[in-house]
């Protein structure tokens, strides 16, 4: 739900705006990425939104087993879906070591629709199966 608003708050807001970077994620939002030192509450994450779109995601790994099995944990909680489990493989994974880390998620996609000045995904997408028939 607190995504939804997120979405709803943001991109229709920044349609036509000049590329806004929203960093300070809540914790709850990114379960995977690492929380501040000074902060518990507030995940190392920022988003790349252009045009009212997100087009990057990007974080610092939490490569604590501890804080991650409780964020599992937290997330089993609230589920609706009582079919999700605890990745218990990566967890044990953690366990061994994991040295910091962060990722960059581009939506190569959406910054081509960007870039070619395109209304839909569906004109720039590369699987030409997911294209209109005709």
């Amino acid at each position: 739900q607190l995504v939804r608003l997120i979405e709803q708050v943001f991109e229709p807001k920044m349609k036509g705006q000049k590329p806004l970077f929203v960093v300070d994620y809540w914790t709850e939002l990114s379960p995977l990425a690492k929380s501040k030192p000074d902060n518990p509450q507030i995940a190392e994450r920022f988003e790349l939104f252009i045009g009212g779109m997100e087009v990057a995601n990007a974080y610092s790994e939490l490569n604590d087993p501890i804080e991650q099995r409780k964020r599992f944990e937290a997330q089993l909680e609230g589920a609706k879906d009582r079919a999700r489990v605890i990745d218990e493989a990566f967890v044990e994974a953690l366990e061994y070591g994991m040295p910091p880390a962060g990722g960059l998620g581009v939506g190569i996609d959406r910054l081509a629709m960007l870039l070619l000045d395109q209304p839909s995904i569906k004109d720039v997408i590369l699987f030409p199966l997911l294209k209109p028939q005709g």
